[in-house]
């Protein structure tokens, strides 16, 4: 039979009591508890009632001292970077990008290079055989390296294997879209599958204390394949970037709870595998011994680490009545549009009777909202064809009132720039100085494009 559940409130203070009392302990008032009709308790609810039966939780304070995490340092410098110091024991890390970038590549050296160090390292493929895993590693001289292959898609045979015996330091698994979990039915790759496996692969990796790599591959829109869960279960996402007619790589933490969010690690792909580049400026400038139109160096920022690229730009007159293009690489074409705006509507300059084409050198992408007076100087520069000084870099924000604002990290670009031969810098007025470079400021962007054209 149903019990009714007993409850004393408070006329006062509201304050709910099991059980009735002279006195409130809320509020101190006498002789205000009223027995209320509470809900009827039946068997069901009882058992399925969440506010006992359980166990308690241990709980520690936010201020509680704790040690910081022990990092695998790969020696590869730039990957390292990207994740924030090396990899974290007991982490999962996710890496994608397209096909032929470079991903098991840059694994296989990194897991190499712990090996020769001494730890434990398990490189587990589920695409290739462990035969073609050893030719490649000779290819790239790695072939005396003491790593554990293996060639498996079982997520229960990989854990039997692993399990039972010491656990390694470092556990690759090349991919995740090709495991299988037998506890759910349906093939490899699949939504269902992708994230069983991954669970169980995760689970074993804090229980463990071993770091897993997870391998993903890629949509042709180059977002990782599979459920996005994927991406919020594990502890760190790269991305693998670049095409694969360039040489360059970049490698790139999209989430990292062991780091920033804001580090690159550049790499060039060459015969003997991935090398570390340790001036990605190089990469990303052209060498000019002339003064050329619509060319402008902009100092981009990635993290901490200056990237110094060319921002090119090109106009081309219509007859009247044709519609203009704009075709844009490297950057938003939405901000192009704005700053396009802002210059015929600010500065009276006429876009809209000619065609507008902006590349970033190198295949490079640009999201520093500090490019804004770069482009700004490559479209006046090619529009009016009055070359940009070849010494000179241009950095800074552009508001639609035509305002130049100053950006963050200024010093450190002026530094970069000035170990690279730039004399000069066109820059916000109040922006802050710093290295031998000479700051020339703009206040808006009138007064710049003046300067450009030589009024």
């Amino acid at each position: 039979m149903a019990k009714p559940q007993k409850r004393y409130v408070c006329q006062q203070c509201g304050s709910v009591s099991s059980k009735w009392a002279g006195q409130c302990a809320d509020c101190g008032e006498w002789n205000t508890l009223v027995e209320d009709a509470g809900a009827v308790v039946t068997p069901f609810s009882a058992r399925h009632n969440l506010q006992s039966g359980g166990r308690p939780i241990l709980l520690s304070g936010l201020d509680t001292a704790i040690a910081l995490p022990d990092r695998l340092k790969t020696d590869i410098a730039e990957l390292d970077r990207a994740l924030g110091g090396g990899f974290v024991e007991g982490s999962a890390t996710l890496i994608g990008g397209d096909p032929g970038i470079g991903k098991s590549t840059l694994l296989l050296q990194a897991a190499a290079k712990l090996a020769l160090a001494g730890k434990s390292v398990a490189y587990v493929s589920g695409e290739e055989a462990a035969d073609q895993v050893r030719l490649r590693a000779r290819r790239l001289g790695l072939g005396n390296a003491p790593v554990q292959l293996a060639a498996a898609t079982s997520v229960r045979d990989i854990l039997t294997t692993f399990g039972g015996s010491a656990a390694p330091d470092l556990l690759i698994i090349d991919s995740i879209q090709t495991m299988h979990s037998d506890l759910i039915e349906g093939a490899p790759g699949t939504v269902s599958q992708v994230r069983a496996s991954s669970g169980e692969l995760i689970r074993f990796a804090k229980e463990r204390g071993t770091a897993v790599v997870l391998v993903g591959h890629v949509t042709k829109d180059g977002s990782i394949a599979g459920p996005r869960v994927l991406e919020h279960m594990v502890d760190t996402v790269l991305a693998f970037e670049g095409e694969r007619s360039h040489q360059y790589r970049i490698l790139r933490a999209v989430k990292n709870r062991f780091g920033g969010t804001d580090e690159i690690g550049v790499f060039a792909m060459e015969s003997e595998g991935l090398s570390e580049v340790s001036n990605p400026s190089s990469l990303f400038l052209t060498s000019r011994d002339e003064n050329v139109t619509g060319t402008v160096v902009f100092p981009a920022l990635e993290g901490t680490r200056p990237v110094l690229v060319e921002v090119q730009a090109l106009t081309v007159r219509l007859a009247s009545g044709a519609t203009p293009r704009r075709a844009v690489v490297g950057w938003d074409s939405g901000r192009l549009a704005m700053i396009l705006a802002v210059l015929e509507a600010r500065c009276g300059l006429a876009f809209a009777t000619a065609e507008v084409y902006l590349n970033i050198a190198g295949g490079y992408r640009v999201t520093d909202p500090a490019a804004d007076l770069a482009v700004a100087a490559a479209l006046v520069s090619a529009l009016s064809e009055r070359p940009v000084p070849a010494d000179a870099i241009v950095f800074g924000e552009i508001a639609l009132s035509g305002e130049v604002r100053p950006v963050a990290h200024g010093a450190l670009r002026l530094k970069e720039a000035g170990k690279l031969g730039f004399a000069r810098a066109l820059a916000p007025a109040n922006q802050a100085e710093g290295g031998a470079v000479k700051l020339s400021g703009f206040k808006d962007l009138p007064r710049f494009v003046d300067y450009m054209l030589g009024r």
